[in-house]
């Protein structure tokens, strides 16, 4: 698969049903914790690789979910206010293009922080294939923003959100291995 020993080296197991760390014992009647098993300190205590993964999640949100935002307010915004409508998208812009650049600093510091050349080929092949699908991404929403004629605007504008979700899709695949 994807996953790879260096990649998982950063994760703690969890057992999603209770929210505690894999192995966590509670000493009956205390409501102490076995420190051997984990504590609640251990949980609120972040690895940098879950800080630098929750930031990238974070700006996909913003830039993923915004574009999503937007398609479902602007045809509204169209009939009701038509002449805000690109006042709505110049405010999108100034925090989608942020999230885009905080997606492409946090994935250099993915790639930093793991040794590309020891993954697996079908990991090297994916993170290739997200990288190309990210840059089409961005690609495609500025030729949507600058875009003048209604080709322009909804070809960049579907075009970048397909490309967005797919590289959303892969980030999630390469973490995941599956």
């Amino acid at each position: 698969g994807l996953h790879h020993h260096s990649v998982a080296a950063h994760r703690r197991p969890f057992d999603n049903r209770r929210l505690q760390p894999a192995g966590h014992t509670e000493v009956p009647g205390t409501g102490s914790v076995d420190r051997a098993a984990g504590t609640v300190a251990d949980v609120l205590s972040p690895t940098e690789s879950t800080v630098r993964l929750f930031l990238h999640v974070l700006a996909a949100a913003v830039w993923v979910g915004g574009q999503f935002a937007l398609a479902g307010v602007v045809p509204v915004l169209r009939r009701q206010a038509p002449e805000s409508t690109k006042a709505v998208a110049r405010a999108f812009a100034k925090l989608a293009w942020p999230a885009f650049a905080v997606l492409v600093v946090t994935g250099i510091w993915n790639l930093v922080a793991i040794d590309v050349t020891d993954t697996p080929t079908d990991y090297q092949v994916t993170l290739f294939v997200k990288i190309a699908v990210s840059m089409v991404a961005a690609t495609a929403v500025a030729v949507h923003s600058v875009g003048r004629s209604k080709v322009a605007l909804a070809l960049g504008g579907a075009i970048g959100a397909i490309a967005s979700v797919a590289a959303l899709f892969l980030g999630i695949l390469l973490h995941s291995g599956r």
